[in-house]
């Protein structure tokens, strides 16, 4: 294990969230490596002074009356009458719509299965050893190597500069094929930039969603997708997806 793959690693092992074999591996590379093992002593140092600085706030009781008096009043029950009425011409409505709400729906349902696919990937890339096929911090080391190894080599973009430091790619899986994934890192936390080839060259405008305490930004341009998914705030993720197009639309 090197110490890019331990320090990912090291904030799971405080916070007991590593299975036997992760935490074992962490601990034997602690166990010759004084520069983490300081990092580990920090972080602990750390994680203790914010438990014991009593943070928690406690809101004053006539918040809660505030609130409740400013939401809007229930509606009375509908008669059956117009129940009755609104059901036929929404079954009207319906009927007319069938086939263009379904699509909606079919369609929604997929983004929503290739985003999770996307968390999913985020998740084991973070496991020790498969966060990257290629480390490097330039850009001209790391788009040469997905040459011949996908359709379309991904845009690769050194946003050092710009506080996203660039840590290398990978190959890895959406929707039953290879993409590929493109490393940052933002302070201790990873940022995996998954890019796959679109029929469309139609640019669609970013997306913010949250999946398992995770965010993942989602843009389209140039005939490619893009899915940033990161534990980081969203305002951040947004701030290197923005930053990321502005480099790419630049040097297009």
């Amino acid at each position: 294990m090197t110490c890019d793959e331990a320090e990912i690693l090291l904030h799971a092992l405080i916070d007991g969230e590593l299975d036997a074999g992760h935490a074992r591996d962490v601990e034997n590379h602690l166990a010759s490596c004084p520069r983490c093992t300081a990092a580990l002593a920090d972080y602990r140092k750390m994680s203790e002074a914010v438990a014991g600085a009593k943070l928690r706030y406690t809101a004053p009781p006539g918040l809660r009356r505030r609130i409740e008096a400013s939401l809007p009043q229930p509606k009375p029950a509908p008669s059956r009458r117009s129940v009755l009425r609104g059901f036929a011409m929404g079954s009207a409505v319906s009927a007319l719509a069938a086939t263009g709400l379904v699509a909606i729906v079919l369609r929604n349902d997929d983004e929503q299965r290739i985003e999770s696919e996307v968390v999913s990937a985020h998740l084991r890339s973070l496991q020790a050893g498969h966060l990257t096929d290629v480390i490097s911090t330039d850009q001209h080391t790391v788009k040469p190597w997905f040459n011949g190894k996908l359709d379309v080599s991904p845009p690769v973009v050194d946003l050092t500069a710009q506080g996203f430091t660039l840590i290398g790619g990978r190959l890895d899986y959406l929707d039953a094929r290879a993409v590929g994934a493109v490393v940052y890192r933002r302070r201790q936390h990873i940022i995996n930039l998954f890019v796959a080839q679109t029929a469309s060259t139609k640019r669609k405008a970013a997306r913010m969603e949250n999946l398992q305490g995770f965010n993942v930004r989602r843009w389209s341009e140039q005939g490619m997708n893009f899915w940033a998914v990161s534990d980081i705030g969203p305002d951040e993720l947004n701030e290197f997806g923005a930053k990321f197009e502005a480099a790419l639309g630049s040097s297009s």
